[in-house]
């Protein structure tokens, strides 16, 4: 099979499509006719989630004895650098100073209450974790998942994903099912539990029911053929005609956006206009 015909989805991309096909077209499809480029978009809380889960997912690969060596306040101050300023979304320095502390918080919370992370962790090799869930269909599910705590007795692992808004996940959320699946098919470990960490708000993880995994692929697989057909057709309707997910960018579209730079993925960074961007805090805070 060719992976690069291939059909990618992940958990971000089908939770694109099930929000609102336009947006996935704006964010995963659309390419810039001037740069060929695809585009994203940034705002502070994705710039604080980046920056937090930059410094937590570098432990995993440390002894355990020297995860917490340099304190991960300090850590944080050079994962910071990447997102500073306009390339964070921030429109000014109060902004991106009252999220810095936010970050600063919960990595304080992390090392005070390390729990799972002074345990073994399994290291998924290869940027991005995928495999085929449909060689017929030329279909790979791919993405990241934030730590895999190991359990030395069982051999079974923990899946555990770091949670930085003040937003409780969907209980319809199709995000487990999809690491399941993930870590299932991309390493030889029994998954034995998952949970959520909501590290604004909690000192340990909150565990999670595992889904059925033959029920979890059997889901999955059917949005992604939906997804490859919407990609055949060329349709991709928001269902409001102008919904919250894709206005954003229907706007960076129109040229109203900032562009702030360019991610290792080619992929042109905006930023919108203060009152945009403070609207849009306000949603997800």
């Amino acid at each position: 099979m060719d992976k690069y015909s291939a059909l990618w989805v992940s958990h971000s991309s089908i939770s694109d499509f099930l929000t609102c096909p336009r947006a996935y077209f704006l964010k995963n499809v659309y390419k810039d006719p001037k740069s060929g480029h695809k585009i994203q978009l940034i705002s502070p809380p994705l710039a604080l989630g980046q920056a937090v889960h930059q410094v937590i997912e570098s432990l995993s690969v440390l002894p355990v004895n020297r995860r917490f060596e340099t304190p991960l306040v300090e850590k944080l101050e050079s994962a910071w650098q990447n997102v500073s300023g306009t390339r964070g979304g921030f429109p000014d320095s109060d902004v991106e100073q009252r999220y810095k502390r936010r970050a600063e918080d919960m990595l304080r919370r992390v090392t005070q209450h390390p729990g799972p992370l002074l345990n073994l962790a399994v290291k998924i090799p290869g940027d991005l974790p995928q495999y085929w869930i449909s060689e017929e269909e030329n279909i790979i599910l791919c993405g990241k998942l934030d730590w895999l705590e190991y359990n030395e007795e069982t051999t079974g692992i923990h899946i555990i994903d770091f949670k930085t808004g003040r937003s409780t996940e969907d209980e319809n959320s199709l995000q487990l099912p999809i690491y399941l699946l993930l870590a299932t098919n991309c390493q030889k470990h029994p998954v034995e539990k998952a949970s959520y960490w909501y590290i604004d708000r909690d000192d340990e993880p909150s565990k999670q029911k595992l889904p059925d995994i033959e029920e979890s692929e059997e889901t999955i697989l059917k949005v992604a053929k939906k997804m490859k057909l919407a990609r055949q057709l060329g349709s991709f309707l928001c269902p409001t005609d102008g919904c919250d997910a894709c206005k954003p960018y229907e706007a960076i579209v129109r040229g109203e956006g900032t562009l702030v730079g360019t991610s290792d993925r080619r992929q042109d960074i905006y930023m919108l206009e203060p009152e945009t961007v403070l609207q849009e805090e306000s949603k997800i805070l």
